[in-house]
C-alpha cells in the first residue's frame, strides 16, 4: 500500500512525464556555425514578429449592403450656398413627395452679400476646390485611409476682410433642416413662395422683368452628421453663368442619397453619402422651351444601406500565426544548421584521409611516394 507523500513528490513525478525531453548540457556542443544561425533566427524572428503585430493592429474595412429598413428616422441636411442675385429677389423651398411644408422642421437664413469674394475667402475656396476635387478622383485608393482617420473634412468659409462699396449683389442661403426619409425638390427660383396645408405657390409673376443670374457657389451641402471617410461630391461646386450667352437657366442636380452607418472598433455613427448628376438647360420661350429658371437639387433616397464595418482577425488566430512563425524559424534553422554540419564534415573528411601509396621499381630501389 503507498503512502501519500505530498504535492512535492506529486509534481516531480508530473515534471518526468515531460514529452519534450531537454538535452543535457554536456551533450552540447557550441559551434560558431550554430551560434550565426541561432543570432540570424532570432534577429528574424524579432522581425517577422513585428510585422505581424503590425499587420494584426493595422484592421481592414468591409463593405455590406443591407435593405434599408429605418424609415422613421429623420434626414438632416446641411445647406450654405451662395446665388448671384438680391435675397428680395429669389425664394428657397423644399418640397418632399408627402407634400409636408418641411420648414417646419427648421428655416434657411437668407443673408445679402456680394458673390465676388475677397482674396482669403478665395484662397480658402480655391483649395476646398481642389482638394475636394482631388478626394473625388482618388476615393478609390484611398478610401480606407480615410475611414480609419478620425478628421472629418468640413469647410468653413472665413469672414470677409474687405467690404466692397457697391450695393449687395448676391444672396447666401444657409441652415440645417431635418427632413422626412422620402424624395423631394430643394428649389432656388425667382420670387417668394406662400406655403399652405397641401402645398405652395410661387410669386414669380410679379419679378417678371428682373434680370435673372443663377451663377452659384456651393459651400456646404451635405446629408446626415460629418463622419470621417465621406466626401460630399457638390461641396466646393461653382458655377459661373454670362447672362448675355446663357440666358435663364434650369440649373438641376439630381441626388442619389445612400444611407450609410460606420461601425469602428470604438465609435458607430449613422450618416448619409450619396451621388450627382448634373443637367443644364436653357430657356428659351420664343423657341418653345418651357420651365422656371432656377437651381434645383432633386433628392431620392437609396433602398440600401451601406455597412462599413472596421474588422481584424480574432486573437486566437494572431497567437496561431505568431506561433506557427517562431516554431517555422527555428525548425529552417535547426535544419540549414544540421546541414552546414553535415557538408563540413564531409569536406573536413575529404581533407584529412591518408594519401595513397604508389609503388615503382627503379633498377632494384623501391620509391615510395
Amino acid at each position: 500500500m503507498l503512502r501519500y507523500r505530498g504535492v512535492k513528490q506529486a509534481l516531480d513525478a508530473v515534471s518526468r512525464l515531460d514529452a519534450f525531453p531537454k538535452v543535457k548540457e554536456e551533450f552540447v556542443q557550441a559551434t560558431r556555425v550554430g551560434g550565426t544561425l541561432s543570432l540570424i533566427s532570432r534577429l528574424v524572428i524579432l522581425f517577422l514578429i513585428y510585422h505581424e503585430v503590425s499587420y494584426y493592429m493595422d484592421s481592414r474595412l468591409v463593405f455590406t449592403f443591407v435593405p434599408d429598413t429605418d424609415l422613421q428616422s429623420k434626414l438632416k441636411v446641411h445647406i450654405d450656398l451662395t446665388v448671384a442675385m438680391p435675397c428680395k429677389s429669389i425664394g428657397a423651398d423644399i418640397l418632399d413627395s408627402t407634400n409636408q411644408n418641411v420648414f417646419s422642421f427648421g428655416i434657411l437664413q437668407e443673408e445679402d452679400t456680394w458673390f465676388e469674394l475677397c482674396p482669403s475667402q478665395r484662397v480658402h475656396f480655391d483649395y476646398m476646390q481642389h482638394h475636394n476635387s482631388y478626394l473625388r478622383n482618388e476615393y478609390h485608393s484611398i478610401a480606407e485611409i480615410l475611414y480609419k482617420s478620425d478628421h472629418a473634412v468640413v469647410y468653413s468659409m472665413p469672414e470677409r476682410v474687405i467690404i466692397p462699396a457697391k450695393p449687395h449683389d448676391a444672396c447666401r442661403i444657409h441652415g440645417v433642416l431635418t427632413l422626412n426619409k422620402v424624395a423631394g425638390n430643394f428649389h432656388i427660383t425667382v420670387g417668394k413662395t406662400i406655403h399652405f396645408s397641401r402645398g405652395h405657390i410661387h410669386l414669380n409673376s410679379i419679378f417678371a422683368n428682373t434680370q435673372t443670374n443663377f451663377s452659384h457657389r456651393i459651400n456646404r451641402f451635405s446629408f446626415g452628421d460629418h463622419t470621417a471617410g465621406i466626401i460630399h461630391p457638390l461641396e466646393g461646386d461653382e458655377k459661373i453663368f454670362d447672362n448675355g450667352n446663357f440666358g435663364q437657366v434650369m440649373m438641376q442636380y439630381f441626388i442619389e442619397i445612400v444611407p450609410t452607418d460606420v461601425q469602428k472598433f470604438y465609435s458607430h455613427s449613422k450618416t448619409y453619402q450619396y451621388t450627382v448628376r448634373e443637367n443644364l438647360q436653357l430657356i428659351d420661350i420664343d423657341k418653345g422651351m418651357q420651365g422656371v429658371a432656377g437651381l434645383y437639387f432633386k433628392y431620392d433616397m437609396s433602398a440600401l444601406r451601406v455597412l462599413v464595418r472596421q474588422d481584424r482577425d480574432s486573437i486566437a488566430q494572431f497567437i496561431v500565426r505568431l506561433s506557427s512563425i517562431i516554431a517555422g524559424i527555428v525548425v529552417i534553422s535547426g535544419l540549414l544548421s544540421k546541414c552546414m554540419h553535415l557538408v563540413g564534415d564531409a569536406c573536413c573528411k575529404r581533407r584529412h584521409e591518408p594519401t595513397v601509396m604508389h609503388e615503382t621499381t627503379s633498377k632494384g630501389s623501391v620509391i615510395i611516394s
